[in-house]
């Protein structure tokens, strides 16, 4: 189907560009989103008379997206989930879940506007894409984790699905929670107690 752009749509073209694009990809996502009129004579006609319009609706929201995109550089935003010990998320980290944390934070976006291929379902640390206008696109860093002292580990770099070596501190402690087992000197006096074998069944001068 031939269909005239009334924005810049990804890599088919700016506005008001007539393409060919597939007849289920014209009625499922470009007409009923206004993003694009059928290519008629009639919608040719009809894009030059609102083009002026069009051209200054789009600057003003493209103003916006550049604003927001500027607010939003840089960003990490932390979600704290439920895991195994192997970090797999019992459920999964959603874009309605992200543009709620971005909204939480003062700044208005659509789910719509997160452009997460698939939701997350692991902790760790996530780049994740917004697409502010057909124009702008920025990114900010999601970090899933079980706590926040989790969340600050995962920061640093660390992988937090791998258990982390026993400090110094945490080895003398163990070994004092191991003595505390035995009483002080009980292995002195029992070797003591003890006669050496060979001694047995000798003479008296012998031994």
């Amino acid at each position: 189907m031939e269909v005239i752009l009334l924005e810049r749509v990804g890599k088919f073209g700016q506005m008001g560009d007539v393409v060919r694009v597939k007849d289920g990809f014209a009625r499922n996502f470009l007409l009923p989103r206004g993003k694009a009129l059928r290519a008629t004579p009639e919608n040719k006609q009809r894009f030059e008379a609102m083009k002026a319009e069009l051209q200054a609706r789009n600057l003003a929201a493209r103003n916006n997206a550049e604003q927001l995109a500027a607010t939003l550089n840089g960003k990490s935003f932390t979600v704290l989930r439920q895991a195994s010990e192997s970090g797999q998320l019992y459920g999964s980290v959603s874009t309605r879940d992200i543009a709620g944390l971005v909204n939480a934070e003062g700044v208005a976006i659509s789910r719509a506007q997160v452009a997460l291929n698939a939701p997350i379902k692991a902790i760790g640390q996530y780049s994740v894409p917004l697409s502010l206008h057909p124009e702008v696109d920025v990114a900010i860093t999601v970090i899933v984790a079980r706590s926040t002292e989790e969340a600050e580990r995962i920061a640093r770099g660390e992988d937090v699905t791998v258990p982390r070596g026993e400090t110094e501190e945490e080895a003398a402690a163990a070994l004092a929670r191991a003595e505390a087992f035995f009483e002080p000197g009980a292995r002195r006096e029992e070797n003591a107690g003890e006669q050496p074998a060979e001694t047995e069944g000798k003479p008296a001068g012998e031994r």
